[in-house]
């Protein structure tokens, strides 16, 4: 109840009347039934107005620690992120991967909609990086279509490091789904995943427009830190 109270009633109109979100491709989400939405990564934003411009509600993964926090901010924290579709990490897998990859199984084994962010963690310079191969295990393994998604100008909205930028008309581009039944039983090849994952980010590429970096995102922010480091340092004066 949270969650719808938010979206038509607490949240979802004014951020429709204030920033007029502007969706295409939304029949392309199925009107029941599960499937993953898999989306680009721009801003802490996009959790927000991905989920506003279509009818159903999409389940997200989130830490597992923002559910047992103890205290009146942890039990505000639980009711916080329950109620906006959010689940805990099974704790019962082996890691975070396999943790959220079992989460991820049970809310499309119920028939709902399942978000990720197939990159791993926002871009930091508005680029598109290498996607991690969990998404093309859970399309296999679950069987149910994959709809590339693309959010465009979240980032504007809320830039990285920061709470807020300036107010404009972001879009959400929905692509039409992706079967990969034809890999059915293949979801211990590596070889067959990381081509699954590499045909979600093209399509994800071609909704956002995004330029493509084969790299992951982790590693290009640590290398994109030493580079500002190195560079602080040469500006340094001589002791």
């Amino acid at each position: 109840m949270f969650y719808w109270f938010l979206k038509f009633i607490a949240l979802g109109p004014a951020l429709k009347v204030v920033f007029r979100p502007h969706a295409e491709g939304v029949e392309n989400v199925p009107a029941q039934g599960p499937a993953i939405l898999a989306s680009n990564h721009l801003s802490y934003a996009d959790w927000l107005f991905m989920p506003l411009v279509i009818p159903r509600m999409v389940r997200f993964v989130a830490k597992a620690e923002y559910f047992t926090s103890p205290g009146v901010k942890g039990w505000l924290q639980k009711t916080f992120f329950s109620g906006t579709g959010n689940i805990p990490i099974d704790r019962s897998g082996a890691d975070a991967a396999s943790g959220a990859l079992i989460s991820a199984k049970r809310v499309l084994g119920e028939g709902e909609l399942f978000g990720i962010y197939p990159e791993g963690t926002r871009s930091h310079d508005g680029r598109l990086y290498r996607g991690k191969t969990g998404i093309a295990r859970l399309a296999l393994e679950t069987g149910v279509p994959v709809i590339p998604t693309a959010v465009v100008g979240t980032d504007v909205v809320a830039p990285p490091g920061k709470k807020f930028g300036r107010i404009i008309r972001p879009t959400v581009r929905f692509g039409k789904p992706l079967d990969f039944s034809r890999y059915a039983g293949m979801e211990n090849d590596r070889f067959i995943l990381r081509s699954i994952t590499d045909e979600i980010m093209y399509e994800i590429m071609r909704l956002s427009g995004q330029e493509y970096v084969d790299m992951y995102a982790s590693r290009a922010k640590e290398e994109s830190k030493k580079g500002d480091s190195a560079k602080g340092a040469e500006r340094k004066p001589a002791a």
